[in-house]
């Protein structure tokens, strides 16, 4: 099987013989050690400040999408969304299921938000600002510096979800004064999918400790006091930290952050300029080297990909609602090489040969 998709990805060697251990008991100095390590290295990597924190929650990037919200914000703040895609619109929903007052910026369709849409709530007494950095239910790429930007002269606390976009594209939390970054273990991290990871900076850590959250689980409060000895308030998807702590050693060797986000952009690259000859369209204007949208004129996405997926064993990303039969995207994250995609070409070219393409 080859996978192309943004999540779950391929992993490597070193993650897959860990998931092939038994899972440990981890109320030990060992597990503790090991976690605390990871927080060190997550904070490297995304440049936070030294008094930050990391919390590593069992469940997908949703649970971390909705504790991020649920610990941040409260009845008296007033959010701005960009809601550009069906990522953008879970973040309004959960606004909305909290009670958080919010607007939503909807960008033109398949392209990022503008110095002008932006512009136009300067001013307006916005404390907060959601944004999910790479949209992949479109392939959009949102413009972190202009929006960091227009937050630092309104003084607006910034929550980014980089689910897709960790390690494939440049991120930098106090350079762009983010003060909630969120990601995944499933996408370039390449770990399987169950932990979601939220970095906090100082400032989101004063806000968490404030608010009272009508939660236990989501209840940040614990998952600090506990992470403090590198533990979490409850039992964790064990195996998989284990995973993360691989991975994150493994881009720590080969050359860090810099050199992983070149990886995913070499890749992209490679795959973008040999796309050209089929008959699709790139769908964004702005793209994450994450993935790559591609509109099918003929209308037969979910065709492509199921004869892919059943006949070639290779499998791309669907999309659904309206771009259900128009869009379909191809992944560069994950345990991948160039010769992958020469396999995704040539299973092309073959149902180009039989009409399907």
């Amino acid at each position: 099987m080859l996978n192309f998709t943004v999540g779950p990805v391929m992993s490597g060697e070193g993650v897959c013989s860990i998931g092939a251990e038994q899972v440990p008991y981890f109320r030990t100095p060992e597990f503790s050690a090991l976690m605390l390590e990871n927080e060190k290295l997550m904070k490297e990597f995304t440049n936070a400040d030294d008094n930050s924190r990391v919390v590593f929650l069992t469940g997908s990037g949703t649970a971390s999408m909705e504790a991020s919200v649920m610990n941040c914000f409260t009845e008296q703040d007033k959010v701005l969304v960009i809601d550009g895609g069906s990522f953008g619109h879970r973040f309004a929903e959960i606004c909305e299921i909290h009670g958080i007052p919010h607007e939503v910026i909807k960008p033109e369709f398949g392209c990022g938000v503008t110095a002008e849409q932006l512009s136009a709530y300067d001013g307006k007494g916005f404390t907060g600002f959601l944004v999910n950095l790479d949209e992949t239910s479109v392939g959009v790429l949102y413009d972190l510096e202009l929006i960091s930007d227009f937050c630092t002269r309104n003084n607006i606390f910034l929550i980014v979800d980089s689910i897709s976009s960790f390690l494939c594209d440049p991120f930098d939390m106090k350079k762009r004064n983010v003060q909630v970054m969120i990601t995944g273990s499933q996408k370039a991290l390449a770990c399987p999918p169950g932990i979601s990871v939220i970095v906090l900076s100082p400032e989101a850590v004063a806000r968490v400790q404030q608010n009272h959250v009508r939660s236990m689980y989501f209840d940040l409060k614990l998952a600090l006091v506990n992470g403090e000895r590198g533990q979490t308030p409850f039992t964790p998807a064990v195996g998989i930290l284990r995973q993360i702590h691989q991975r994150l050693l493994e881009i720590q060797a080969n050359g860090g952050v810099s050199a992983e986000i070149e990886k995913h952009r070499a890749l992209a690259n490679y795959f973008r300029e040999r796309i050209v000859k089929y008959p699709f369209e790139l769908f964004s204007k702005s793209m994450s080297n994450a993935v790559t949208p591609l509109y099918c004129p003929h209308e037969n996405a979910e065709q492509i990909f199921t004869v892919l997926k059943d006949e070639y064993q290779i499998w791309i990303c669907p999309n659904g609602g309206s771009l259900k039969q128009t869009v379909f995207r191809v992944g560069h994250i994950g345990n991948i090489k160039t010769e992958d995609y020469d396999q995704l070409f040539a299973a092309l070219d073959d149902m180009q040969k039989r009409g399907i393409v």
